[in-house]
């Protein structure tokens, strides 16, 4: 109800600025405790994946707060895990204004942000300052100037930063607004990012006595020749979770709509059977040795059951958020 009378307002403003006045004044509730007069108590229903105890399977998806700016007031909202992020290991400003769209008669957003944060040192500081006890998610990837030969040092520099302060660090290879980032999904590539990142998982795991798993981050937009090698090399290197999916750069479905044509990663409703359909086929292909976390399309507590039974363990909102406000976690969480 609350968020029914806030959103036509939010939504006159510019959607970048309208983000950051949401998350400001969320902090501003927290703050003088006043979280509890706004949003619902969450129920508890806890689930163990990846070895990690989760509250409850509903999860708030990277790109919300990039810096981890927000994570103390976000959790206030009911999620089970905060996935934050995406960091880079340079700060980098991002895409060039305009960058984020709304499609209202879609659910939908496009965006081409680029990957926009302060850095992962900046991350880590304010990780460190924050009395969050829940399971946090750090969401890594390379700086766009890096070159793709290269990209391994940015992910691995990375890991080695969050490490210790993750519950899990999710790898984004699938994001459409970083040049060339997508072609890491394939074969060869991919073959020696996972052998880097699991050699140095390992390495890490000995220095700190603490087993952080790793978990890929993959685009709807691939075959189902290109999942299945995905899969099979996910299963070859013993990735301990797999996002299905990040944004998508197809506009299928959306004729005759204000900023369709905008470059960049649709998400929202238009998402959600594509998304469904890349869950059902790492089911298959997976046999339940690694947990699949559900993301794209998640615009109602229907929405996260259709992908609970195509086989996904986890569920993570974002654009749904936007539009539905905070009560579409504890509906999605009773629904799951």
């Amino acid at each position: 109800m609350f968020y029914s009378l806030l959103r036509p307002i939010l939504f006159i403003l510019p959607p970048e600025i309208a983000h950051k006045v949401t998350l400001q004044n969320l902090n501003i509730l927290y703050r003088l405790r006043l979280t509890k007069l706004f949003f619902r108590k969450i129920p508890y229903a806890p689930c163990t994946i990846m070895g990690l105890e989760f509250p409850n399977p509903v999860g708030l998806a990277a790109g919300m707060d990039k810096n981890g700016e927000y994570i103390e007031s976000l959790a206030t909202l009911g999620f089970g895990f905060i996935e934050v992020g995406t960091v880079t290991p340079r700060p980098q400003a991002g895409n060039s204004y305009p960058r984020l769209f709304r499609l209202p008669k879609n659910q939908a957003i496009i965006n081409r942000m680029g990957f926009n944060n302060k850095g992962v040192d900046n991350l880590v500081a304010n990780i460190q300052k924050t009395h969050f006890s829940g399971i946090l998610g750090i969401n890594i990837g390379k700086n766009s100037d890096t070159p793709l030969e290269n990209a391994i040092d940015d992910y691995l520099f990375c890991l080695n930063k969050v490490y210790p302060y993750a519950d899990y660090v999710a790898i984004n290879i699938s994001s459409p607004n970083t040049p060339e980032l997508r072609q890491l999904q394939h074969e060869e590539k991919l073959e020696q990012l996972l052998s880097a990142l699991k050699q140095a998982q390992q390495q890490l795991t000995d220095k700190y006595d603490k087993y952080v798993p790793i978990v890929i981050k993959i685009a709807p937009d691939v075959t189902k020749s290109e999942l299945d090698k995905i899969a099979d090399k996910l299963l070859v290197y013993s990735i301990d979770g797999v996002i299905g999916t990040n944004t998508t750069t197809s506009r299928k479905g959306l004729t005759n709509v204000a900023h369709a044509d905008e470059a960049g990663g649709l998400s929202g409703a238009p998402l959600s059977d594509s998304a469904t359909d890349i869950i059902k086929q790492l089911n298959v292909k997976l046999q339940g040795k690694i947990p699949i976390i559900a993301a794209g399309g998640v615009m109602s507590a229907l929405d996260a059951q259709e992908k609970r039974l195509a086989g996904a363990s986890l569920i993570q909102i974002y654009t749904g958020l936007i539009y539905s406000g905070p009560a579409l976690v504890k509906k999605t969480i009773n629904n799951f």
